[in-house]
């Protein structure tokens, strides 16, 4: 499994005709992990929480798109959470990826979609 560390990149996700690079914030510790969005008005990008495998919204202020990702960085599921919900745990998710709700749609991140992280 891939280990990173907290600090930022870019979510670089693989399209059919091109690729979309989106400024990627890396979660990895149990503290940033836990902190995710919390308490944000909005999110610059995506950020990518890892190891993780579900997610909750509670205390946050913004409605989110969340996709979940195996080992492989597949996309395996994407569901968009209202503030105060708790996201049901995925067994084959590792990766867990969270966005202002309606911007993954944008980007092409859909179930079956390979995506890729960029360290800077």
């Amino acid at each position: 499994m891939r280990r990173w560390s907290d600090g930022q990149g870019k979510l670089v996700v693989q399209g059919e005709s091109r690729d979309v690079s989106v400024p990627l914030e890396i979660a990895a510790s149990y503290r940033a992990r836990t902190k995710g969005l919390l308490g944000r008005d909005s999110v610059d990008g995506a950020i990518l929480l890892s190891p993780a495998s579900s997610v909750h919204t509670f205390r946050m202020r913004i409605p989110i798109d969340v996709a979940y990702l195996d080992r492989g960085l597949n996309v395996i599921a994407v569901h968009t959470m209202r503030p105060g919900r708790l996201g049901m745990p995925r067994v084959r998710s590792r990766h867990v990826l969270e966005a202002e709700a309606g911007a993954m749609a944008g980007w092409g991140v859909r179930v079956g979609v390979r995506v890729a992280v960029e360290v800077e």
